[in-house]
């Protein structure tokens, strides 16, 4: 959606270039700005003074085939305003003007967009005839006929009314009168904000302020949708509230905070892991949603292939040496240790993590949380784990050479050691750890196995159809047509189900490297990264792009997702 958005204010910008109407330069400016505010670039536009608002609207109107209204001319009769909710006239910027039998005429930024006009339809029970108005004025009439912030805000309440029991644990009341934050239609806007959330299966809750409104989205799947858009007037009050919840300091706007909140939620206990950043117009806020309930720890359900899931059984049930797990920031690292160690953790082991932050709470596992302010680094963490009789030790992240050489001397010395690191794939993990300064015969000595790791959205099952693709998108994959041939290639049509995505859920995409005596004897001669890979193919290693098309042909997942994902 957001590549779509990006392209169409290329498209306009381009064209009132091509007319005269903007020069290059305020175009470059424009978008700028709009990637400050987020918004739409025919706004900023006019916002900037850069051009008169009724050009942009005739040269859309020319380009659209579709009549423009100037609605500084135009008074709405109330009865007709009644017929769109404010929050859907807010949400899509779109105002009913005059009704003619059966249909009604609406003002719309965006008429192109067939899903707004199906929803009006919908809603109104009219025939929708769909006009241009420039966007400026149509969010002032919008804000002149609606009671804007009452009747968006009660549309809001109403629209994530919880059904269950909510109870923050451990919420610590700030000194002093803050009225504001304990407004009752806030705690429930932002209580309702968070079990919404929480059932739509949300990993991050974004709230976001601009200069004009204040947007929430949720990261579901991989990728954010604009849920909402709360009255601006609540902008102070929602960052207190969340502030007070995760016991940060409400009077302290400048600099970034980090917090916690727990929420009982019916009989689910769920942590929101808080983060506060100061942006130009209040504080953006992120909750990183961490629900065990939704944790799945059996390995057997991550979508390995055969011989993969074989060879990494056979590394994490090793008494002593090194499994490595890597990939970018939110690809599953964390979940494929958690479960590593679940199928390790027994009464027999001694199992010790250092984790920067500790997740999630696991039951007979002893986790650290890092803190580098204090000097409880990874290395000081890894050094006194050894002093405490371990048997199964998982630290975060190898970020410097002394965490990898403590972690290698331990693998060295009977222990089994569990980490991640931050590279493309599982041959360049060798050659990176070799780069931060660790020998290459203890590398090629310790490390068992590297799991390389990506995530993919799933097709949505209730909208799954057959898809054919170009010759062009086949070769993005590296498909030839005859290889093509043999797959059935899907695709989500988008639904209710899946918000309209085509998507539903994740599915992993791994690439398992088992090191072999050829392997370890390469590494000691000083192989490259590329060779490391040929040989690993050669003994049966399915890359992250193989593993993906595996996916593809299972129905599993789409050729856009895996490409996007994957280097050919």
């Amino acid at each position: 959606m957001a590549a779509t958005a990006a392209a169409t204010a290329e498209r306009l910008g381009d064209l009132l270039v091509r007319e005269g109407l903007i020069t290059r330069e305020q175009l470059q400016k424009a978008l700028q700005e709009q990637k400050v505010t987020g918004m739409r670039l025919g706004y900023t536009l006019v916002k900037l003074g850069f051009v008169q608002e009724v050009e942009i609207t005739k040269m859309l109107a020319r380009q659209y085939r579709m009549p423009a209204v100037d609605l500084s001319r135009f008074e709405v009769d109330p009865k007709i305003i009644k017929l769109v909710p404010a929050d859907v006239a807010i949400k899509h910027t779109v105002l009913p003007l005059k009704r003619e039998g059966r249909t009604l005429t609406v003002a719309m930024a965006d008429p192109t967009n067939v899903g707004v006009i199906d929803d009006l339809k919908f809603i109104t029970r009219f025939d929708i005839f769909p006009v241009i108005a420039g966007e400026y004025t149509l969010r002032n009439a919008i804000e002149k006929y609606y009671e804007q912030t009452d009747a968006q805000l009660q549309t809001l309440l109403k629209d994530i009314e919880e059904e269950e029991e909510l109870e923050v644990i451990e919420e610590k009341e700030e000194e002093g009168p803050v009225q504001v934050a304990d407004d009752a239609p806030v705690v429930k806007l932002i209580n309702g904000i968070l079990t919404d959330a929480v059932k739509r299966g949300a990993s991050d809750i974004h709230i976001e302020p601009f200069e004009h409104e204040i947007r929430v989205r949720y990261r579901i799947d991989g990728a954010l949708q604009e849920i909402m858009k709360p009255p601006v007037k609540l902008k102070a009050a929602l960052t207190s509230r969340i502030k007070i919840m995760a016991n940060l300091n409400i009077a302290e706007r400048r600099v970034p905070q980090d917090g916690r909140i727990k929420l009982k939620m019916g009989k689910r206990v769920i942590d929101f892991r808080v983060s506060t950043l100061p942006v130009i117009f209040g504080e953006k806020i992120v909750l990183r949603i961490l629900d065990k309930g939704n944790l799945t720890l059996d390995l057997s359900k991550f979508g390995f292939e055969p011989k993969a899931e074989k060879d990494l059984m056979r590394a994490i049930l090793n008494p002593y040496g090194m499994v490595l797990v890597t990939g970018p920031t939110g690809s599953g690292k964390t979940t494929t240790l958690y479960s590593a160690l679940s199928r390790v953790n027994t009464v027999e082991v001694n199992i010790m993590t250092a984790e920067d932050p500790v997740e999630y709470n696991i039951y007979g596992i002893n986790q650290v949380q890092v803190r580098n302010e204090i000097g409880m680094t990874f290395a000081a963490a890894l050094k006194a784990f050894l002093r405490q009789d371990p048997n199964i030790i998982m630290v975060g992240e190898i970020r410097d050479i002394e965490t990898g050489s403590i972690a290698i001397k331990a693998a060295l010395t009977g222990h089994l050691v569990l980490s991640t690191l931050h590279t493309n794939d599982a041959p360049s993990t060798i050659t990176r750890m070799i780069d931060m300064g660790i020998e290459p015969f203890n590398v090629a000595s310790a490390v068992n196995l590297i799991v390389a790791q990506r995530l993919v959205r799933r097709i949505c099952s209730e909208c799954k159809q057959e898809h054919k693709y170009s010759e062009e998108e086949l070769e993005a994959l590296g498909l030839t047509p005859e290889e093509a041939s043999k797959i059935t290639f899907y695709k989500g049509a988008g639904c209710a189900s899946c918000n309209g995505t085509g998507y539903k859920g994740r599915a992993g995409l791994y690439e398992v490297m088992a090191l072999s005596p050829e392997l370890r004897r390469m590494i000691l001669r000083g192989a490259s990264a590329a060779e490391l890979k040929e040989q690993a193919i050669k003994e049966g290693m399915l890359t992250l792009r193989m593993d993906g098309i595996e996916k593809i042909k299972k129905g599993i997942t789409t050729l856009e997702e895996v490409v996007k994902e994957t280097a050919g």
